[in-house]
């Protein structure tokens, strides 16, 4: 994500544009937020507390939403994985993929499986639908915490 200028300079501003959105500094900042995370999956209160960090002064409601407005043009897509507790992630053409969350952790890794799409098209092909979009959230303990 970030549209590269004639230059070949990615301008941080064209992805607004591009969704109708006004610039304004609190969109900037959240999706500055989101294209700098080490962390690829960020629920509203992990972005709150980085702008906290980063002394930003906006407030939890403005994060809800600037993440709303993002979902609602597609610059994020926002996934509930457990607890009710909602995920957003960069809508950057990546490939379709599932997420394991951790129940121990809450930790969330992604995976891709061919396969499991594949089933998921057989299977809504056999009961007379088109496979438009899938989600998939599995849940998980690491091995190592049994032991």
């Amino acid at each position: 994500m970030g549209t590269k200028k004639e230059d070949g300079v990615v301008d941080p501003h064209q992805d607004l544009r591009n969704s109708g959105l006004k610039i304004t500094l609190p969109r900037l900042k959240v999706l500055d937020i989101f294209r700098n995370s080490e962390q690829r999956h960020l629920a509203a209160e992990d972005v709150y507390r980085i702008l906290i960090t980063e002394h930003s002064e906006f407030g939890l409601a403005t994060v809800y939403r600037v993440l709303a407005q993002f979902e609602q043009t597609g610059l994020l897509k926002k996934s509930q994985l457990g607890n009710n507790k909602a995920v957003y992630e960069l809508n950057d053409g990546e490939e379709h993929h599932g997420h394991l969350v951790s129940t121990s952790t809450g930790e969330v890794r992604e995976f891709y499986d061919l396969g499991i799409e594949e089933r998921l098209k057989v299977i809504v092909r056999e009961l007379g639908y088109e496979l438009t979009d899938y989600d998939i959230t599995a849940y998980g303990t690491p091995i190592s915490d049994k032991a």
